[in-house]
């Protein structure tokens, strides 16, 4: 198991996670456990980005409930449809959100959250997880962050 991630400090926003990418994998690849994964992934991605807030939502009786995350506390259950984590579960799709004040029904967890993300993670075929990160900077995600949390997002479904 790889115990440390070495991301080069000078690095632009895609090597860094073209660095990461492989570490997290390496990261999780002998642990079976769930929820230990995506507690790895969630403080390596904060580790390396530095983002306010990083965290998964599970699937669990029609609703997205809290799992690990870094960051401030967190709401804990969020409905099918409702805010950009539920949004993204119905579409089955990533969510890129550059003013959340912006997006309607947007939940505010943290009134210091400005701009978000959210990419679903699926296990046959439905949408069993998402993964949501938040910064306190607004227009903070872009189509490089898109393309490579739905690639991290797909290590982490292998291991489902």
């Amino acid at each position: 198991m790889a115990e440390q991630i070495i991301i080069r400090a000078d690095a632009d926003k895609a090597t860094r996670y073209r660095e990461l990418l492989p570490q997290a994998e390496a990261l999780i690849a002998s642990e079976a456990d769930l929820i230990a994964n995506l507690a790895n992934i969630t403080a390596a991605l904060r580790q390396t980005f530095g983002f306010f807030w990083v965290g998964f939502y599970l699937v669990k009786n029609n609703e997205l409930v809290l799992g690990p995350f870094q960051g401030p506390v967190a709401c804990t259950r969020i409905s099918y449809g409702k805010g950009v984590c539920g949004a993204s579960w119905q579409q089955g799709k990533t969510l890129v959100v550059p003013d959340v004040e912006l997006f309607p029904g947007h939940i505010a967890c943290s009134s210091e959250s400005r701009s978000e993300i959210v990419v679903p993670g699926f296990s046959g075929g439905n949408v069993v997880m998402v993964l949501d990160v938040d910064s306190q900077y607004p227009a903070h995600f872009d189509e490089i962050d898109a393309m490579w949390l739905e690639e991290l997002m797909r290590i982490v479904e292998r291991k489902l």
